[in-house]
């Protein structure tokens, strides 16, 4: 399946100067191992691949000297792959399993730029922001992986002129035909449900049914919690559990910052910041913070403290939270308080694969603006609504205090821009 980050990877190829090997962060299931091996043999002579939970002998061989001549003589030998300077990918997968592996990244761009090595971890995120695995700083480029967007799950069903339609209409502002509209609106529920998980999206692909996609989500599911158990203390691991079970009864409430006390009582954050830091790091969640202002830059003025947790695939928190398919589907007819937090979820993710931090804005418990962005030297605020009713006066009020250089409302409704708002249907976030 074609996906954006292949864009990424050809450009790192392609520097003329200063490529360093590069990291591949992103949860469990997004698609990594899958985009980089079709991008060595797309785009190498040929490419050694090493799995360094799996591959003993290769991690075990990286705890003695890492000198990378030693190395690649060694990884040839085990790969029975010929390694040249420039024309072989060297993978490393799970590299944070194998913390010299990590280690032996700052001596290849030191001693060995000519070498091109992708690595590669689903916990990656994780492991390096413990305090024991030596990060080879400033010798590295990254790029974080997610689940497919809405555009990506459009290519998958070959709806490739649908995609260029939507593009188009954002640009323009002008809106969509009636019948390309409902026809947006009705891919976008399927994938509300589906989500990006690309073995979620094959599954309904081939089938064309949603049943076995609820199989794919609960085995991604108990994939995350046998990590929780496997990579954290069993102390940790319950606190680590206990959160993330959490976030549906989270998102259902009107207010939807974060509330230690329904992930356990008495909860605190001295009780669960770590297993909240973990449940980031590993790319299961997603942090939306408070801004205390909406001018900027935004990013000094966030509320460390008050904060919103999404999940980091919509289809998962579908399949968690147990909202019926048809309800979803029926979404418009049918009155569902929760496909307004199911939405909202999609947004966030939506914003974060476009690379946008993530920020929510209240004022004095009166008022709450569900995301608020910057793009380069202008704030914008971002309102999201599940159907075709767009009154806001959280909208209303933030645009009166900070005067934005505009705002976007997301809804159910048809492009537009009136009174300095422009309207984004729901399935166009990817554009934004």
């Amino acid at each position: 399946m074609r996906r954006k980050v292949y864009e990424r990877f050809l450009n790192w190829k392609n520097k003329s100067s200063g490529r360093m090997p590069l990291l591949v962060y992103g949860a469990r299931q997004v698609g990594k191992t899958h985009s980089i091996r079709q991008f060595g043999q797309r785009e190498y002579y040929n490419m050694a691949y090493f799995n360094l939970e799996f591959n003993q002998a290769v991690s075990s061989y990286f705890s003695e000297n890492i000198d990378p001549g030693r190395i690649i003589r060694f990884l040839e030998t085990e790969s029975n792959e010929r390694i040249l300077p420039g024309k072989t990918l060297i993978v490393f997968d799970e590299i944070q399993s194998c913390e010299r592996a990590l280690t032996s990244l700052k001596y290849f761009n030191e001693n060995a730029p000519e070498y091109h090595i992708i690595g590669a971890g689903s916990l990656l995120g994780v492991a390096i922001n413990r305090e024991q695995y030596s990060f080879p700083v400033g010798n590295v480029d990254f790029v974080t992986m997610f689940p497919m967007d809405f555009e990506e799950f459009l290519w998958s069903l070959d709806e490739l002129r649908l995609a260029e339609d939507i593009r188009n209409s954002f640009e323009s502002n002008v809106p969509m035909p009636r019948g390309l509209h409902e026809k947006a609106l009705e891919l976008l529920r399927q994938y509300l449900i589906t989500g990006g998980m690309p073995r979620a999206v094959l599954t309904y692909k081939d089938s064309g049914s949603f049943l076995p996609v609820s199989d794919v989500h609960s085995k991604i599911l108990s994939d995350y919690l046998a990590d929780m158990s496997k990579y954290a203390t069993n102390t940790e691991s319950v606190k680590i559990r206990a959160a993330f079970d959490s976030i549906p009864v989270q998102l259902a409430k009107d207010n939807k910052k974060f509330q230690y006390k329904l992930a356990q009582k008495g909860g605190t954050a001295s009780i669960f910041g770590a297993a909240i830091d973990w449940l980031e790091f590993a790319g299961v969640v997603l942090k939306c913070e408070r801004l205390e202002h909406g001018t900027v830059p935004i990013l000094v003025y966030r509320d460390l403290s008050s904060f919103k947790l999404y999940m980091g695939d919509t289809g998962l928190l579908s399949t968690k939270s147990g909202i019926p398919h048809s309800v979803v589907l029926s979404a418009g007819s049918v009155d569902n308080t929760f496909l307004g937090a199911i939405c909202e979820n999609y947004v966030a993710q939506a914003l974060s694969c476009n690379g946008h931090d993530l920020h929510y804005w209240t004022s004095n418990g009166i008022a709450e603006l569900d995301f608020v962005i910057q793009k380069n030297a202008e704030v914008i605020a971002v309102e999201v609504k599940a159907g075709i009713r767009t009154k806001s006066r959280s909208l209303n009020l933030f645009t009166e205090k900070y005067s934005p250089a505009y705002s976007i409302r997301i809804s159910s409704k048809n492009f537009g821009f009136e009174n300095n708002i422009k309207s984004v249907p729901l399935y166009a976030v990817f554009c934004v």
